[in-house]
């Protein structure tokens, strides 16, 4: 009977970050082909000696794809094993459709993405009562284009918090962006978290009047994700509205307010 592929989100660094489900995966795996250049090595030694291990960096799509098909067909328990969440600028959607066409089965383990190590790192919630409701994850435009509705300048017309991904390499663009939208402002506080959750993760916090020169000093230049908005603040500031979920005066389903 031919195998099936389960694409795996290994979290974005720490080890200990991945799901139980996807770490049982990757225990159970004959077969791993994984995304080395950001997945961390420490997870393959999950994996049952016996087990074949190919690391993506240096392949191309239909190099990977032979392998997780041949690998199926030979009845093998494969993962692809992405970085993140392999459902956040994953690539997953043309491998599953090379797989739907040889007919092969697969499942989708999610993952931890870079975003929320990075909140988790700043001791940061990312939406607060009456500063933002709202979180967009996006990047700039680079190498692999951008819809023009979803310039960034557009984007920052929503306000809110924005986390961005593979951008860190053109600050300056990012901060004139931000700016264009209307709503940002040079006291607007930033902070990027180069290789959140990682040994050697580092944090540089500013404004978008200063973050570009402040990043640039730090000589982070990839594998790192940006976080824009006024929750930033609060951790210097304080909470400016209390959430409703635990107000005393307020019911809910489970709970009568206060009298």
């Amino acid at each position: 009977m031919p195998g099936e592929v389960l694409f795996v989100g290994a979290g974005p660094g720490d080890p200990e970050l991945i799901t139980l489900k996807g770490l049982r995966a990757l225990q159970q795996a004959d077969l791993v082909v994984y995304a080395g250049s950001l997945v961390n090595p420490a997870l393959l030694e999950e994996c049952h000696k016996n087990c074949e291990i190919h690391d993506s960096a240096p392949l191309n799509l239909d190099q990977v794809l032979d392998l997780l098909i041949a690998g199926a067909k030979a009845g093998q328990k494969v993962v692809r094993l992405h970085t993140g969440d392999p459902g956040l600028y994953g690539a997953i959607q043309e491998q599953m459709e090379a797989l739907d066409a040889a007919e092969i089965s697969y499942r989708v383990i999610p993952g931890v993405t870079a975003t929320f190590a990075a909140a988790a790192s700043l001791k940061q919630e990312l939406t607060l009562p009456g500063v933002s409701q709202t979180l967009v994850l996006t990047r700039l435009a680079g190498r692999t284009p951008v819809p023009d509705s979803e310039a960034l300048r557009n984007i920052a017309r929503i306000g809110g918090t924005i986390c961005l991904y593979l951008s860190v390499g053109m600050m300056d663009k990012l901060v004139e962006e931000l700016l264009a939208g209307g709503v940002f402002t040079p006291q607007t506080p930033v902070a990027v978290v180069y290789r959140a959750s990682w040994p050697d993760e580092k944090v540089v916090e500013g404004t978008l009047s200063d973050i570009a020169e402040k990043v640039a000093e730090a000589g982070i230049t990839r594998q790192a994700l940006i976080l824009v908005g006024e929750v930033l603040k609060a951790r210097q500031q304080g909470v400016p509205e209390k959430s409703k979920l635990y107000d005393p005066g307020f019911a809910h389903g489970y709970r009568d307010s206060a009298k």
